[in-house]
């Protein structure tokens, strides 16, 4: 599978996309004003215990408290039993000074999470401080590597001359088939890595930072570029020089495919990234066989309908829908991507009738899934036939971060319409008509509404004139939203 990598850096904003056979999978988006705190490290303080919930709330110097769960304050080597009869209230105390990490962005209205339960990444391992768990990615498959790399890490973190007593490493996937003296060197750079945290900590007051993250076109080359990856492009050359420098030290073997990208033409424009992250921001998705795929995206779920539209097929009505629930699964799965959604997610295939045909989308599904970076997991049917999954969620989507809810319909979706306003109006000058002693009404609206009081329900006005035995008389204002409206008495 040809993949490369785009970075396209201003000093206002860094984006990164991953490209698999040409198409657009992933896109990674951090503006200087709103970075992403998720792997950062502070010294927060409890400012509310909640043993209700079992959880409390932390300032770590951001606009909102974050919020922490006792299992993510528990020691994890306790039986499940103790964890489970713990109560937060035991654990932590309003005031209390807490060393934590953020583990999912702020988003919407909630705040950032958080856990005590730290871990510092590398290109090759994840330092865990006090913790004796030694683990290996899922995604290493073959039992011989996975023992290598386990019996590799358990001799380097017990050895001498590494001192790195009391700390626990996670095999990332990249580490597949590297060397001991690369695993070596990066426990090295982990261990005094700590260290240097552990002395910002003695010194840092709460609420404060400790450890922050790379920025996004570091972390690109350490998370996401591996063996697989044939190019990686940079706009900048100061960011470019950057990068050279940064793979000479940690990751070196990834140094060739790096390459300035000079062209006149926009990176992004290379291959439709661009294209694609406006049709990521729609609702509609075309399917190259005529149907399509409509994605709503709200607080508590998103929702994927399938649909044939165009497509009629060529044999009977059940090959056509199995043709268009498999296209639809493949996809689903870029666009997760793509767009980012996290969290439960639905899925309406066209009901199939054949069980053969259900386990084979389903099946497909779970494939494309495989390739995706975030833990996914799809729970199979449900009695009604909707495909339910989960994806985890760790920052906003691609729409959270480029968009905001509609000023007019303020996230609904929909408007009132003209004549629906216009009623509403009828019945405010009726309230006000029994309220207030008053010689005409004068009524300022949006155009649409203006028109239709006009034009459509002219007649309606008359009958309220005559009626209220008093005068309305209409103002346009342009800054009024179709919704809004004022009844000014005169």
């Amino acid at each position: 599978m040809a993949e490369e990598i785009l970075i396209n850096f201003t000093p206002m904003e860094t984006r990164v996309a991953v490209i698999e056979n040409g198409m657009p999978q992933e896109i990674y988006i951090e503006r200087a004003k709103r970075r992403g705190i998720v792997g950062n490290i502070y010294k927060g303080k409890v400012v509310r215990v909640l043993p209700g919930m079992q959880a409390a709330f932390v300032d770590i110097g951001l606009e909102r408290a974050a919020f922490i769960h006792v299992d993510e304050v528990v020691d994890q080597s306790q039986s499940a039993e103790g964890r489970a009869n713990l109560s937060i209230a035991h654990v932590l105390r309003e005031g209390q000074s807490l060393l934590v990490q953020v583990t999912k962005d702020p988003i919407g209205t909630k705040g950032a999470r958080l856990t005590t339960h730290l871990s510092i990444p590398s290109r090759y391992l994840v330092l865990m401080p006090g913790s004796s768990h030694i683990g290996v990615s899922q995604r290493i498959e073959d039992p011989e590597e996975r023992e290598r790399l386990r019996s590799l890490i358990q001799k380097l973190s017990t050895s001498e001359e590494e001192e790195s007593p009391g700390h626990g490493f996670i095999l990332r996937t990249v580490a597949e088939q590297v060397s001991e003296a690369e695993l070596a060197a990066d426990i090295q750079f982990l261990v005094r890595l700590w260290d240097s945290i552990q002395s910002r900590i003695a010194k840092a007051s709460a609420p404060s930072a400790v450890y922050e993250d790379l920025p996004l076109n570091m972390r690109a080359l350490r998370d996401m570029a591996h063996a697989g990856v044939e190019r990686i492009r940079i706009d900048s050359r100061e960011t470019f020089q950057k990068a050279v420098d940064f793979c000479r030290s940690l990751v070196p073997e990834i140094e060739s495919k790096l390459e300035y990208y000079p062209g006149e033409r926009p990176i992004f424009d290379l291959f439709n990234v661009e294209e694609e992250v406006q049709k990521a921001l729609g609702r509609k998705v075309e399917l190259k066989s005529g149907g399509y795929l409509i994605f709503d995206q709200t607080e508590a779920m998103t929702t994927v309908d399938v649909n044939t539209g165009a497509f009629v097929g060529h044999r009977n009505l059940e090959e056509t829908i199995f043709k268009t629930n498999l296209e639809a699964a493949t996809a689903i799965g870029r666009q997760l991507r793509l767009r980012n959604l996290g969290g439960i997610i639905i899925i309406d295939f066209i009901d199939m009738e054949d069980v053969d045909h259900q386990r084979q989308v389903l099946r497909t599904l779970e494939r494309v899934l495989e390739k995706d970076y975030a833990k996914c997991k799809v729970t199979g049917v449900s009695e009604l036939g909707l495909v339910e999954m989960t994806r985890k969620r760790t920052r906003e989507s691609l729409e959270q971060v480029l968009c905001e809810p509609c000023q007019q319909c303020e996230g609904r979706g929909s408007i009132r319409t003209p004549e629906t306003v216009c009623y509403e109006i009828f019945r405010e000058i009726l309230r006000q008509h029994r309220a207030y002693d008053t010689d005409s009404y004068l009524v300022l609206a949006n155009q649409r509404v203006v028109d239709y009081l006009l034009d459509d329900a002219s007649d309606h006005v008359a009958e309220l004139e005559v009626f209220i035995g008093k005068t309305i008389r209409f103002q346009v204002e342009p800054m009024y939203n179709p919704e809004h409206f004022d009844v000014v008495l005169r």
